[in-house]
């Protein structure tokens, strides 16, 4: 797979989970007066994606700095 193609599909996954992560977070001020456990593994949850997202960020940073590498050589 090239550089080009992983970083599209990178975006793919970034744009996906961060609307993930936005349904999570409404579900989560939508559930009103609800068990306090699932509220809180719900919002570990969206924790969890928010690090993955970030992580997944960098990745795309590392890969759009060996795509200008790879235009200046």
């Amino acid at each position: 797979m090239s550089t080009k193609d992983e970083l599209r599909r990178l975006d793919e996954d970034l744009a996906r989970l961060r609307a993930e992560n936005q349904d999570i977070r409404a579900q989560i001020r939508d559930m009103g007066a609800t068990d306090q456990i699932e509220k809180a593994a719900v919002i570990s949850q969206a924790d969890e994606q928010v690090e993955l997202i970030a992580e997944l960020e960098r990745r795309r940073d590392t890969l759009v700095a060996r795509l200008e590498e790879e235009g200046s050589a």
